[in-house]
């Protein structure tokens, strides 16, 4: 007995007409910002094999996969995001390329999501990936691309944040910390909730590193937070990475303002291959990021290729929901129905053909008996126009 044959797996939905076109829409802004700053179109299968996701310097965990085998026994899974299977390729077939590599990517991403967030299971991410440049004009390049996007994705509002994946890793470096310690304590971080990071990192001691990680998810702000940062944890590395940060800052702000941007040095993403600069774009309309990434150079050795990399990714169907909701909209009906009489199909087929090719219009042919039914499907579809072909070819 069928029991799901008319509902959709948990966090999947059907997109109908006028999200679809709001979707298409957004994709082809966001493609000109790429394709005007010299990035290239590349495209990874939906399967990938679970080795391409359990990398040393990141991994999904297994509960978060989609996975299934192959006919030779060998797990696969659904792939979960874009990142890592492009470090795959670029290692593989593209090792030899000139670099840096600009490569831009559109396609869906699945990975199980908690039941309660709300979150989806499937989103199309469309993003980029600047590969074999470390210099910090690619870091501005990737922030400004961010800014460009959410520009022009926005009607209203749009803000972003900053950090540095490099605070975190180098206070957890002064910590004996098991894989799992370490993975709990950057939820936690990640997260904002203090009582519980205090309560683990309490079981670990007390040392300097310790204070800093239990006062780093309060590190958010203005440009003041790098004062503070200041007198959190010194060393050389932490101090000359909270320099560039501020550097970074000075140089965003002059492009949107110190009012749309934050510094947050907790923010730690869940990818944990991040080495460098984080970035966030949020949109007025929706609570979660929508635009997400950054500098990552260690991942691509993980492949055999070691060289760096920055990018980021966004949510497609996320901005979409926001500028449907900004702007609602209708799909077009048809310029024009076709009504060919009995024995005149083919003249009506050529018609068509020669309306789209020379006004550009788009044609339908009405599939009814009689004209009373043709003039009612067009006014319950709002087409204005109603064209008659059999001896002539007669507007009415």
């Amino acid at each position: 007995m069928r029991k799901y044959d008319l509902i959709t797996p948990e966090g999947t939905k059907d997109f109908l007409f006028e999200e679809c076109l709001v979707r298409r829409e957004t994709e082809k802004k966001i493609h000109d910002i790429f394709r005007g700053k010299g990035y290239y179109e590349l495209t990874t299968p939906a399967l990938e094999f679970f080795d391409v996701f359990q990398t040393e310097s990141g991994h999904y965990p297994q509960e978060r996969l989609y996975k299934l085998t192959d006919s030779k026994g060998r797990l696969l899974v659904m792939r979960p995001e874009s990142t890592m299977p492009i470090a795959r390729v670029v290692a593989t077939r593209l090792k030899d390329a000139a670099l840096p590599l600009r490569l831009y990517y559109n396609q869906s991403v699945y990975r199980f999501e908690s039941a309660l967030k709300g979150r989806s299971n499937e989103i199309v991410q469309t993003g980029i990936e600047l590969i074999g440049s470390a210099s910090h004009m690619a870091d501005l390049e990737m922030v400004s691309t961010a800014i460009e996007v959410l520009e022009s994705c926005s009607e209203t509002s749009f803000s972003l944040e900053i950090g540095d994946a490099g605070v975190f890793k180098e206070l957890m470096r002064e910590l004996k910390a098991t894989e799992d310690e370490r993975e709990n304590i950057r939820y936690l971080i990640e997260t904002k909730n203090y009582p519980a990071l205090n309560d683990l990192l309490d079981t670990m001691g007390d040392s300097p590193a310790i204070a800093a990680l239990k006062r780093l998810p309060a590190m958010f702000g203005g440009e003041e937070v790098f004062d503070k940062a200041a007198g959190l944890y010194s060393n050389p590395r932490i101090n000359a990475i909270l320099d560039d940060l501020r550097q970074l800052y000075g140089q965003i702000s002059q492009l949107i303002g110190k009012g749309r941007l934050t510094v947050d040095l907790g923010m730690v993403n869940n990818a944990d291959y991040y080495t460098g600069v984080i970035i966030k774009g949020y949109l007025e309309g929706y609570g979660e990021e929508v635009l997400s990434g950054g500098r990552y150079n260690k991942l691509l050795a993980d492949y055999g290729y070691d060289i760096p990399a920055t990018g980021f990714g966004v949510n497609v169907d996320a901005i979409a929901k926001v500028a449907i909701k900004e702007n609602p909209r209708e799909v077009k009906p048809a310029d024009v129905l076709l009504y060919a009489e009995p024995g005149f199909e083919m003249k009506a087929i050529a018609l068509g053909k020669q309306l789209r090719a020379e006004h550009g219009y788009v044609t339908e042919f009405a599939l009814l008996d009689d004209l009373d039914a043709v003039r009612e499907y067009a006014r319950e579809k709002k087409i204005g126009r109603i064209i008659v072909v059999n001896g002539e070819v007669t507007e009415v």
